[in-house]
């Protein structure tokens, strides 16, 4: 049977202390404001115990969301190249759940405590699921390798926001010869750069990151040490890209680009005003190589290895073909 001892606690108010001993298990101790909570606890404990399926949970009830997300950034995340995670962490860590037990912290308490973050700056979908995701993962890690089987993952009882459409904006009409005539008047890197996103399917980041000692000539293959998704890949280059490589200056530095990641945005951007191309990103431009390469009768597996998405999922989200273009491959 358990028992309930009276205390004294904070403030010098009475709280109820409440012991379990059963003999092959460690004793179970824990405090409550009120005698009826010890009771109901140590009720489902001993049912547990009786059953044979009790779990202990005194690390969960020892350790604070604060310190697992402490030891999560040690252990986990100090071996990835994301540094993005670090900052998700210190939020969740400085967030009113901070210094809650791993063991009291429900579904509620993570939905109301996202609901900040949602109000902060107005945070994207994207920008909330992305923080969902750190800490589902880390009361995963807790279950699996922590002691902490007992936490049932409360960020899997939180409703996720949906995703706004995929964008699907390609180039129409003659807007490629007029996007290519005015980045040529323009001048300087960003022409050539334009036409390698095209044959390439790579991000701003990939583009700008690109080295000299990186490129295969003979294999005519790119290799991209340090992607978004943290994976190395290899890039396969078409006449058309290896013509752009032929074009340009060799840099001291070793890289193959001068312009850095905002600096392309930015001459993109007047590019397309020159142009007259309204509604067009620099990303839109792996939407349009993302899909010319479904286009040429690349299979799913194909144009991944290329592009290095990780799931069909975020392969559709770039992916828009045009019905009429593919008329000719029905065999009609």
């Amino acid at each position: 049977m358990a028992s309930f001892i009276p205390r004294k606690g904070p403030g010098g108010r009475r709280v109820w202390q409440a012991h379990i001993r059963r003999r092959g298990y460690r004793p179970q101790v824990r405090t409550f404001d009120a005698k009826a909570e010890a009771e109901a606890w140590a009720a489902t404990i001993e049912s547990e115990i009786a059953r044979g399926v009790f779990v202990s949970r005194a690390e969960a009830e020892s350790t604070t969301l604060r310190e697992a997300l402490e030891r999560y950034e040690c252990e986990v995340v100090s071996g990835k190249k994301s540094k993005g995670q670090t900052s998700i962490i210190k939020w969740w860590a400085a967030s009113a759940l901070g210094g809650r037990s791993m063991a009291s912290i429900r579904g509620k308490d993570i939905a109301d405590t996202i609901k900040i973050k949602a109000a902060e700056s107005g945070s994207s979908p994207k920008t909330i699921l992305i923080y969902l995701a750190t800490l589902r993962h880390m009361f995963n890690i807790a279950a699996r390798e922590w002691g902490m089987e007992s936490v049932r993952n409360p960020v899997d009882l939180v409703r996720k926001p949906r995703l706004p459409q995929g964008r699907d904006r390609r180039l129409v009409g003659d807007e490629h010869g007029r996007l290519m005539t005015a980045a040529q008047a323009y001048g300087g890197e960003i022409g050539p750069i334009i036409t390698w996103a095209i044959e390439t399917a790579m991000r701003r980041g990939e583009i700008a990151a690109m080295r000299w000692e990186h490129l295969d000539r003979k294999a005519k293959v790119l290799l991209i040490p340090e992607t978004k998704n943290g994976t190395p890949r290899r890039v396969p280059l078409s006449t058309a890209a290896l013509g752009v490589l032929d074009g340009l200056p060799r840099r001291l530095d070793g890289r193959v680009w001068g312009m850095r990641p905002d600096s392309i945005s930015q001459a993109f951007e007047r590019v397309c005003g020159a142009a007259g191309i309204e509604g067009l990103t620099f990303h839109d431009l792996r939407h349009e190589a993302t899909s010319r390469l479904f286009e040429k009768g690349l299979n799913l597996m194909q144009v991944a290895a290329i592009t290095g998405h990780k799931t069909l999922q975020m392969l559709k989200r770039y992916t828009h073909l045009r019905a009429e273009d593919l008329v000719g491959m029905l065999g009609l």
